[in-house]
């Protein structure tokens, strides 16, 4: 468990996105240091330091930390303050359960559901990723989110509500970070493309069931892979 300041403040990044409040600019910064493991799991968090990296006051930082709680990227500790989340095996292993079950109705759904230019539009975005540098070197899977996620678009494509709220929503950074920071073991990156390739063939031809299946295995072989690293 890392402990020093110094180790889980990000560098900021100044670049803004046009609109958003100082509140915002932060969380968005903290929330991709954690996602992509810069900021430890376990790591305590420190409101002086980090509103000294980022010379703000501590009302736009305790907003920012509030939010990352509620993605579940931040955990109050009796007695010990705020530390970046730190899933055990067991709370893995139930996350990538409810992922399986959720995603893989997103999927089927979204099979009956999505229009022929929703697919292509999803085509469009594994084009995307067999284009990024990192996964052509073999070093990871794209890692951009929202509609550049291959399984955050097809949550959006089952049309169901609740189930996007759930997955885009409430446990999507958490899961993010997992998938992030486990995806670059040797082969696994191509192995996930082929299996987004099935998975999206299956929703093209409307089968439903076949796309639910397809996603269900997809999920569960993320975990293994994850368990196989922390055992």
């Amino acid at each position: 468990m890392v402990d020093t300041v110094q180790k889980t403040v990000p560098v900021p990044n100044d670049r803004a996105v046009e609109g958003e409040t100082l509140a915002d600019h932060v969380l968005r910064q903290i929330q991709a240091a954690i996602v992509k493991g810069d900021m430890a799991p376990g790591s305590k968090i420190s409101e002086p330091e980090l509103a000294r990296a980022y010379g703000i006051s501590r009302g736009p930082l305790r907003e920012a930390l509030h939010r990352l709680e509620g993605q579940k990227l931040l955990v109050r500790v009796p007695h010990v303050g705020a530390r970046v989340v730190s899933l055990s095996r067991q709370e893995l292993g139930e996350l990538y359960q409810i992922r399986e079950l959720l995603e893989g109705q997103a999927c089927r759904l979204a099979a009956e559901r999505m229009l022929p230019e929703q697919v292509e539009a999803l085509r469009g975005v594994l084009r995307e990723h067999e284009r990024d540098e990192a996964f052509q070197a073999g070093r990871g899977y794209y890692q951009q989110e929202g509609d550049f996620d291959f399984h955050y678009r097809i949550v959006q494509g089952s049309g169901n509500r609740m189930l996007i709220r759930l997955l885009c929503d409430d446990l999507y950074q958490l899961a993010r970070m997992y998938r992030i920071q486990y995806s670059a073991t040797p082969n696994r990156p191509a192995q996930a493309f082929a299996e987004h390739h099935r998975i999206l063939d299956a929703i093209a031809e409307g089968d439903g069931e076949l796309a639910e299946m397809l996603m269900r295995r997809h999920i569960r072989t993320s975990r293994l892979n994850i368990e196989q690293q922390i055992l």
